[in-house]
């Protein structure tokens, strides 16, 4: 995390306590295409990431002269056989679309989406069938790296949220939007660390004694 980073969201006084007891800010920006990263998000979609992982793995299996299938490899593959691999019709439907669009060029390489703007790209892209803008927010968090992405929808950042500040309830999107304001240009580094603070809150409601 820059220093401008930690100074600016250190200004709240629960984000500088929340900051000093998570330590620091550790994401590094995952080496994949960003027509990957789609592949791998609507196969973890709605499964627990075990039985996610098994599923992930069987169908790279099918493709073994490859690191990960490419788009006109899995295009040509049978509907049978990527149902073999665990997946549901919606979601093959889903994958399927992000091959053709990868291959007619809406799911831009990487060198192209570096000139694309955080919303462009979720305008792009959430065009895509089973493709929302959660889907691509964490792509621009984990995969691009971009720094002020606020996923508002996301559970954990309100959930972090909530925890941080002693709520009895969970911030609405459109309200957390709005507090999110003060957290721009980070609101990544701050959506990771309230991450944190829901992991934090987890871990100690598991220690408390029944």
């Amino acid at each position: 995390m820059s220093f401008e980073a930690r100074r600016h969201l250190s200004a709240d006084p629960a984000f500088a306590a929340l900051i000093r007891r998570a330590g620091p800010f550790t994401l590094k920006a995952e080496k994949q295409t960003l027509y990957e990263a789609l592949v791998r998000a609507i196969s973890h979609q709605q499964l627990h990431g075990n039985a996610a992982r098994a599923i992930m793995g069987r169908f790279v299996a099918l493709y073994p002269d490859s690191p990960f299938p490419q788009a006109e490899q899995v295009l040509a593959t049978d509907v049978a056989e990527l149902r073999a691999c665990g997946f549901s019709f919606s979601k093959i439907a889903a994958i399927r679309d992000i091959c053709a669009k990868t291959l007619d060029g809406t799911v831009p390489h990487r060198r192209t989406a570096i000139r694309l703007t955080d919303e462009e790209l979720i305008e792009r892209l959430t065009s895509i069938r089973g493709v929302g803008r959660w889907t691509v927010e964490m792509m621009l968090i984990f995969t691009l790296g971009r720094p002020d992405i606020l996923p508002v929808d996301d559970f954990g950042v309100r959930d972090g949220y909530r925890r941080l500040y002693g709520l009895d309830e969970q911030p609405k999107p459109r309200a957390l939007t709005e507090i999110g304001k003060a957290w721009a240009p980070w609101r990544s580094i701050a959506a990771w660390y309230l991450w944190r603070a829901s992991d934090e809150g987890k871990k100690i409601k598991t220690a408390d004694p029944v």
